[in-house]
C-alpha cells in the first residue's frame, strides 16, 4: 500500500519530470526549425537568403521571412532550451521567459516598417502571427506544467 507522502513525492516527481520534458521539446523544435532555415527546398528563395536585414527573400516553409541570423537566433534559443531543460526552475524560466521574448518580438514586429532597417531579423506578418502563438504558447506552458506549491506535511488543515 502507498502511503499519502509517497503518493506526493511521486506526483511531485511527475510534475517535475514533465516541465523539463515540455522545456526540452519546444528547445528540440527551435534547434530544429533553425537547421531547416539552412536547407534548401524546405526555405524556398536560398539563394536570396542574407546574413540578416529585411532584404533577405528567403523563406522558411515559403512562410516565413528568415536570415542567417534569424536561423542562428532559431539555434541559439533551441540550444538553451535544451540546456534549460535540465533543471525544474530554469526549464519554467526558459518556457515563461522566452515566451515573454517573442511577445516583445510580436510588438516589435508591429511597430517596425517591414521595409525599414529597424527589421534586421527579419520578420514578416506571418512571423508576427507565428511569435504571437509562440509567446502565448510558451507562457501557458510554463505555467500549465510548473510543479505546484504542497502544503507543509503536519501544517494547517489538518
Amino acid at each position: 500500500m502507498v502511503s499519502r507522502s509517497e503518493s506526493r513525492a511521486s506526483v511531485a516527481a511527475s510534475e517535475r519530470s514533465t516541465i523539463r520534458t515540455v522545456a526540452m521539446a519546444v528547445g528540440v523544435v527551435f534547434l530544429l526549425v533553425g537547421i531547416l532555415g539552412f536547407i534548401p527546398g524546405i526555405t524556398t528563395d536560398y539563394g536570396d537568403m542574407r546574413f540578416a536585414g529585411h532584404d533577405s527573400g528567403a523563406h522558411l516553409l515559403g512562410v516565413f521571412q528568415v536570415s542567417i541570423l534569424h536561423n542562428i537566433v532559431h539555434l541559439l534559443f533551441g540550444i538553451a532550451g535544451i540546456a534549460m531543460a535540465r533543471r525544474v526552475d530554469t526549464a519554467r524560466l526558459f518556457l515563461i521567459g522566452g515566451g515573454a521574448i517573442y511577445l516583445v518580438l510580436f510588438l516589435y514586429g508591429l511597430v517596425i516598417g517591414h521595409g525599414s532597417d529597424a527589421n534586421f531579423v527579419p520578420v514578416n506578418t506571418a512571423d508576427n502571427w507565428l511569435h504571437l502563438v509562440l509567446g502565448l504558447g510558451m507562457i501557458a506552458l510554463g505555467l500549465i506544467f510548473a510543479p505546484r506549491a504542497r502544503p507543509v506535511a503536519g501544517g494547517l488543515g489538518r
